[in-house]
This record gives C-alpha cells, structure tokens and sequence, in this order.
C-alpha cells in the first residue's frame, strides 16, 4: 500500500478495504486541458448510482483515499478521487509539509479545482453515476473545499466536510474561505471537526455555524459536529492522529447524511 511520504510514519491502526464486489482501479480523467490521474470504486454490476466525488487530503491521492473510496462503494455510492494537483507536481515525491504547500498545493487554485471536480462528475455519470444524486466529501485541504464547491455547483445534494479550514486557505492564489460563502451553500454540508485541532479554532466553528444559521435554505440546513477529544485527520487511520471513535461516528454521520438529501 503507498502512502504519502510528507504525512510520516504509518500508524499500526492503519486500515485496509477490500475490492470484493467492486469495480474499482486507476483510469486517466479527461479535462479540460488533458487527461489527470483519477480512482473510481463501485459496487460491480450495478448502474444509476449515486455518486459521491471524494476530494483528497494535502496529501493527494494515495491509498488512505482509495480506501475511502472503496469504502463508500461497499456503502453502494460511486465513489471519484481525482488528483487535482497533479499538473504542479507529485505530491507522493515530497517528505517535507511545508516544501509540499510551498512548492505545490499553494499554486492550485480553486477555479483548477472546480473544473476538474465538474469533470469528475461529467465522467461518473458517463460510468453508472446518476447526475441527480451527486454528493462531495473531502479532508483537510479537501475538507475546505468541500465547503467551496457546494456553493459552486446546483448539482451537488449534499456535502460532508471532514476537519476543513475555515478562515484560511493554502497559498496566494486563494481569494475567497469557507467563511466567505457559508451563506451561499446550494447544497447542506455536515462539518466535523476536532475539539483538540490547533489549526483550526473552535471561534471559526462558532463563526460558521452563525454564518450558516443566517444564509441559504442550503446552509441552514447544514450542521457542524466537534468531536471535543479529536484532532485534525481524526478520519485518518494511518496516521497517529487518528481517533477511532469520531471517526466511527462521522462515518455513519455522513452516511446516514447522504442517505437522507440524495
């Protein structure tokens, strides 16, 4: 299994989801420029799907991502993980966090992101997806994004953000927060995130669940979860960060989450 380098020593509560039943591998992703790297998984066999396009950590996509992804096939979803930087760089080359947000993550920008997510959703709906029932999920910098994109696209239903920044973003190139656009939501976001995570202050969360509480029929709709004994990557069970019951409830949260607006 390939993790990333950048995000250290590899937890022993790591954890492996099988492919059985799945359609599931690598494939090159048409964009707007090209072709990038991409992984799907879903249940084998099966059409109208719906479809939940999964936004990477900082990390890129490596195993702990296609693991979710499987995951959430075995949950009966088409599941997208596409590489959004990969036109900067090789994210899985870089041992060093700061060279990585230096030298690669601050030079995507969001308008990068967006398209490549709509092409992410142009591409599973070709592939099985139902384009009436499309939901995003993401992680850390994928967490922020999530956020972003369901006030960037009508055909998002439903959005789970997992431990995403709030008031800041990666880089220059950034412009706008999730702050920015809580009261423009198109679709509701369940936001969790860890009472114990520095980078993110819990007066954020109390910012954005009032920005929430005053905006769109979407963000009203939204709710945020703070896991007090959890840290930034609670989800990610690679990592010694990990905190195996918040991520056990947020799965079924965001499960259940999808369950009820798609």
């Amino acid at each position: 299994m390939s993790f990333s380098a950048a995000a250290g020593k590899i937890a022993p509560t790591v954890i492996h989801t099988d492919a059985a039943g799945l359609a599931h591998g690598d494939f090159q992703l048409p964009v707007d420029d090209g072709a990038i790297a991409a992984y799907y998984a879903a249940p084998a066999g099966r059409q109208n799907l719906p479809i939940v396009l999964v936004v990477q950590e900082i990390f890129g996509v490596h195993e702990h991502i296609k693991d979710l992804c499987r995951r959430l096939a075995h949950a009966g979803y088409l599941a997208v993980a596409a590489n959004l930087y990969e036109r900067q760089g090789d994210a899985s080359a870089y041992t060093d966090i700061p060279k990585l947000v230096a030298e690669l993550v601050s030079k995507v920008s969001d308008e990068q992101v967006y398209a490549d997510l709509d092409a992410s959703l142009a591409w599973a709906a070709r592939n099985g997806g139902d384009p009436a029932r499309v939901a995003v999920t993401g992680f850390c910098w994928g967490g922020r994004l999530t956020w972003m994109y369901a006030a960037h696209n009508p055909a998002v239903k439903a959005g789970v953000a997992w431990y995403g920044k709030l008031s800041v973003g990666h880089g220059p190139l950034i412009k706008r927060y999730a702050l920015d656009v809580a009261q423009d939501l198109r679709a509701p976001v369940l936001g969790l995130y860890g009472g114990r995570d520095a980078s993110i202050p819990l007066a954020d969360v109390d910012r954005m669940k009032a920005g929430l509480a005053a905006g769109s029929v979407a963000a009203r709709r939204s709710e945020i979860v703070v896991y007090p004994e959890a840290d930034h990557g609670f989800l990610a069970d690679y990592r010694p960060n990990y905190n195996a019951q918040a991520a056990q409830d947020g799965w079924r949260r965001m499960l259940d989450w999808f369950q009820n607006h798609l």
